[in-house]
């Protein structure tokens, strides 16, 4: 095992790599494949995987040295299904020919990923989950529905959990693979939501041939290894340790600043309330970074989550507010397929409908409730009476 790349080091390296790596010059995904081997992707991944093993803290001080050098970034916002969910599941339990496949395609986004996980008929309950894989040789063969799958559209590869033991309790029969987006058997439709855009898909698997090679993980171990999956997304939603006033309360109070006609003092009052509960949310979110840094993330990624979609619904909703009868005008309508959502960088109204779908995206409200309520505050469970039995035997 190498040795880690000390803070020093890793700024050295970053001064170096750019001073044989002139961006204004190279090849955009050139300019990106050499920076993955460089050990400058993740800075804490393993070395050889886009990392040095150096401490977590310091990607943020590679990006912006990046950043300053006009580098090109990896579009984050379009792939960030992989670089949030995908690549740490892949890290801590993929194989190192699977680590060495899908990785770097990943990282320089030559390769955008979705996530298969939620069904029509699971609700919240994502152990309830039907879509089937039977094994077929040294590979299975899956068939089921997925709902509510960002970017299925424009993806090469998804994380998808199946059941293989329908005769075990249903979180015990699960197991994880990456399916091939473009297998035969895998079609995608789109659905059209609130907002007018269709960001979100459905997909329908009909017996779709996935090779062994391409499971992650144990068989009958998915439950476990989608739990990694959904405590980094929630950390990926919700954790980001922006600036002070960024993302959406800073709309709102540039508005403020700018337009002191639209002010009252009940306005007034709620914006306040806002700002400090952003701020609030903001902090908390560095906390859990240095969480982060130190090991996985846990439970708490799910307190991350539940504020940020609380706090953009109010926001947007006080944001309508204040502007008035300009909110009754809707000028995003669009039937486009978005490769990516931005919420700073639309209208109020796209704001305020789309913010609907942050109780939903990444774990509902009411399920990140009892995560926060059992496995953070240690309150009692809730009764579950079908822990014990075998999923077969489940009313459907």
């Amino acid at each position: 095992m190498t040795e880690p790349v000390s803070a020093d080091g890793v700024r050295r390296r970053v001064e170096e790599f750019l001073s044989r790596h002139d961006p204004a010059v190279l090849d955009r995904l050139e300019f990106l494949r050499a920076r993955f081997g460089a050990g400058l992707a993740w800075v804490h991944f393993p070395a050889g995987l886009g990392g040095l093993d150096a401490p977590r803290t310091l990607q943020a001080e590679v990006d912006a040295a990046f950043a300053r050098a006009g580098a090109p970034d990896n579009e984050p916002r379009r792939i960030g299904i992989g670089l949030g969910m995908a690549a740490p599941t892949i890290l801590a339990y993929g194989t190192q020919d699977q680590r060495e496949r899908w990785l770097r395609p990943l990282w320089t986004g030559e390769q955008v990923w979705c996530q298969l996980f939620s069904e029509p008929g699971a609700g919240s309950d994502l152990a309830a989950l039907a879509t089937r894989a039977v094994r077929d040789g040294d590979g299975w063969v899956v068939t089921g529905q997925k709902v509510w799958t960002s970017m299925a559209h424009e993806a090469r590869w998804a994380i998808l959990v199946a059941r293989t033991d329908a005769d075990v309790p249903k979180h015990r029969g699960l197991t994880y693979f990456a399916c091939d987006m473009s297998a035969p058997g895998v079609e995608v439709r789109p659905l059209r939501q609130l907002t007018g855009e269709a960001e979100f898909n459905e997909v329908f698997l009909t017996e779709v041939a996935i090779p062994d090679c391409d499971r992650i993980g144990e068989v009958g171990d998915g439950w476990r290894v989608a739990q990694t999956t959904l405590m980094n997304e929630r950390v990926a939603i919700g954790g980001g340790a922006l600036p002070r006033e960024a993302g959406m309360i800073g709309v709102v109070a540039g508005t403020w600043r700018e337009r002191p006609e639209l002010r009252t003092p009940g306005l007034h009052e709620r914006l306040m309330e806002l700002w400090v509960a952003s701020e609030a949310a903001r902090l908390t979110a560095i906390r859990l970074g240095a969480q982060l840094a130190a090991g996985q993330p846990g439970p708490e990624g799910s307190a991350a989550k539940y504020a940020f979609a609380t706090l953009n619904q109010a926001i947007s909703g006080l944001e309508l507010e204040l502007i008035g009868e300009e909110a009754l005008r809707y000028d995003d309508w669009s039937m486009r397929r978005p490769a990516a959502v931005d919420f700073t960088g639309r209208s109020p109204g796209y704001r305020y409908l789309r913010a609907k779908g942050n109780s939903i995206e990444g774990g509902t409200t009411e399920i990140l409730r009892n995560i926060i309520a059992e496995r953070v505050l240690g309150l009692p469970g809730e009764i579950r009476v079908d822990k014990d039995v075998a999923w077969k035997d489940l009313p459907k």
